[in-house]
């Protein structure tokens, strides 16, 4: 029995290796922007649960045996949801756009074992540094932002650029440790069950 993580994120593995869990990797390969058009409307936590639970479906078939997490994470500012910016250029007019800004980072998960799943949102405020052109040039410029949900990452270079986080830091970094001890907890498993 393992867990297995239905993401290529170094961060979301990171999580889990810290906390005494060696997943199996299996990136989920979607169409997010597909699911997200077909959404047109949603709130925000449903439109992240989507993505999550459409990961977790793509990989679960494979892992009958075991307990699939997918997740996804996007950031609530100026009431418009932002995913990864992927490039240089967007990820530099994000950060002159949030800087000084707070905002909501929603992440999604999706936990899988058999015929069970489980989805359930984290919700973290986010309160940006003023962070001088200069900085946000150089943090896109290092590739570090690019594929990160908010164009920011808590526990690396973007640590300097975060003023301050109400809630739940490991959903910052992509995956809820209580949110996935819950999911387990009501699939009958405990934690440490899975540790290595």
């Amino acid at each position: 029995m393992q867990i297995v993580l239905a993401s290529q994120s170094p961060s979301r593995r990171m999580i889990l290796n810290s906390a005494g869990v060696e997943p199996l990797i299996h990136p989920a390969h979607v169409d997010e922007d597909a699911i997200i058009a077909s959404l047109d409307g949603a709130a925000p936590a449903d439109i992240v649960s989507a993505l999550a639970l459409a990961k977790a479906h793509a990989v679960a078939p494979s892992h009958q045996c075991n307990v699939v997490i997918g997740g996804d994470s996007m950031l609530l500012i100026d009431g418009h949801l932002h995913g990864k910016p992927h490039t240089e250029t967007e990820t530099i007019k994000r950060w002159r756009q949030q800087r000084g800004k707070t905002a909501e980072l929603i992440t999604g998960h999706a936990i899988i074992y058999g015929s069970q799943e489980i989805v359930e949102t984290s919700s973290t405020t986010i309160t940006f540094a003023e962070a001088s052109d200069v900085d946000i040039e150089r943090y896109a410029a290092s590739g570090e932002p690019l594929e990160c949900a908010g164009a920011f990452t808590l526990e690396a270079l973007g640590g300097w650029f975060i003023d301050s986080i109400h809630g739940d830091p490991s959903s910052v970094i992509g995956l809820s440790l209580p949110v996935v001890r819950r999911a387990l907890y009501n699939l009958g498993f405990n934690a440490s069950d899975f540790w290595s």
